[in-house]
C-alpha cells in the first residue's frame, strides 16, 4: 500500500463534529494505488457494516453506543489491512422520519404528554388507555404491538429521535466514509448503500425484514448478495439490536444451507452493545456460534 493508513483516517477525528470527509482527496490518494479491481478477485468477500452512523456514536449521537469509537478504528484497520482482498461493501443505514411508531410524537399518556426515551409500551397498556395514539392510527398500532407479543419479538421501545432523514446523525460516519470510498476508489468496486427502517408502522433493526409488518418485506437483493460471496464478515452498531437482527435473519433465511451460514464472520471488536444487554448479546451470539457455524472473532485474527 503507498498510502499509510493515518493517510485515510484520522482516528482522532472519529465521532468528531470537526471531521470532514474531504472525499477528492481520497480519491485522488486511492488512483497511486494500481491494485487489481475487485471484479478479478478469484475468492470474493463481503463486509456487511450495519448502521455506521453519527447517531449511534458516543459523545456526538441521539443513541450513542459505548465503545463504538473504538469499532470504528478496528474496522477501519481492519479494512485497509485487507484492501487488496476486499471484494465489497454493503453498508445498511437506519433512516427514520419523526413520525414513526417507535418516537416519542406517536404516543400520548392520560395527562397528554409524549413518553420519555427508553420507555416500554406493550399492547394492554394501550388497550387500558395507559397510551394513546397521537395520530390516531390505533387500531394499525395495536396490531403491531400485538404481533410483537405473539411472536416473541422485542417490547416497543420509544427511541430518542435518531437518523432523521437529511440531518448530519443520519450520515455514515466520516472517517468510516472516508475508508469506504478509498477502498471503492482503489479497487473500482462500488459501495451499495441500503437504507432500512423507513416504515412508519414498524421497526427495523435487521437489515433484511422488519420486526412485524403488513406487507412481509424481505429485502432478497441483499440476501442474494451475500449468495454470491466466499466470506462474509459483519460489523457495525448497535451488536445487541442491528447487528444481532441483521445475523439472526441472515440465518434464518439460510438456515438449511450450512455452506452459507459458516461463510459469515462476526467482528466482534468492531461492534458494541446498548448497555445492559451486554451478557443477553454475548450469549445469543454463541448460539449462533454452536447453531449454525458462524465464527466469532477480533478483526486482528481475520485476514481475508
Amino acid at each position: 500500500m503507498k498510502a499509510a493508513y493515518e493517510d485515510i483516517v484520522n482516528t482522532n477525528h472519529i465521532a468528531s463534529f470537526v471531521s470532514r470527509e474531504n472525499i477528492a482527496d481520497i480519491l485522488a490518494l486511492a488512483q497511486h494505488e494500481h491494485i487489481a479491481p475487485a471484479s478479478q478477485d478469484v475468492k470474493r468477500s463481503l463486509l456487511l457494516a450495519i448502521d455506521v452512523q453519527n447517531d449511534f456514536m458516543e459523545g456526538i449521537g441521539s443513541l450513542g453506543v459505548a465503545g463504538s469509537k473504538g469499532d470504528v478504528r478496528r474496522l477501519t484497520k481492519w479494512m485497509y489491512r485487507n484492501l487488496k482482498s476486499l471484494t465489497g461493501v454493503i453498508c445498511s443505514l437506519d433512516c427514520h422520519s419523526m413520525m414513526q411508531i417507535f418516537h416519542p410524537v406517536w404516543w400520548l399518556d392520560e395527562e397528554g404528554k409524549h413518553p420519555a426515551p427508553f420507555t416500554i409500551i406493550s399492547y394492554h397498556d394501550v388497550v387500558n388507555g395507559v397510551w394513546t395514539v397521537a395520530n390516531g392510527e390505533t387500531g394499525r398500532s395495536l396490531e403491531y404491538l400485538r404481533k410483537l407479543e405473539f411472536e416473541g419479538k422485542k417490547q416497543l421501545c420509544i427511541w430518542p429521535y435518531h437518523c432523521l432523514e437529511g440531518t448530519s446523525g443520519a450520515k455514515l460516519e466520516s472517517e468510516f466514509t472516508k475508508m469506504l470510498y478509498f477502498h471503492a476508489a482503489a479497487r473500482n468496486a462500488k459501495p451499495k448503500l441500503v437504507y432500512k427502517g423507513q416504515n412508519p408502522y414498524t421497526e427495523m433493526y435487521g437489515i433484511i425484514k422488519a420486526e412485524y409488518d403488513q406487507e412481509h418485506f424481505v429485502n432478497h437483493t441483499v440476501l442474494n448478495a451475500i449468495r454470491a460471496y466466499d466470506a462474509i464478515f459483519i460489523a457495525g452498531e448497535a451488536s445487541s439490536h442491528c447487528v444481532l437482527a441483521s445475523v439472526e435473519q441472515i440465518l434464518e433465511h439460510y438456515a438449511t444451507d450450512r455452506s452459507i451460514t459458516s461463510r459469515i464472520t462476526v467482528l466482534e471488536d468492531c461492534m458494541s452493545p446498548i448497555a445492559g444487554f451486554e451478557n443477553s448479546t454475548r450469549q445469543r451470539f454463541e448460539e449462533l456460534k454452536d447453531t449454525y457455524g458462524v465464527q466469532i472473532k477480533k478483526s486482528t485474527e481475520v485476514a481475508i
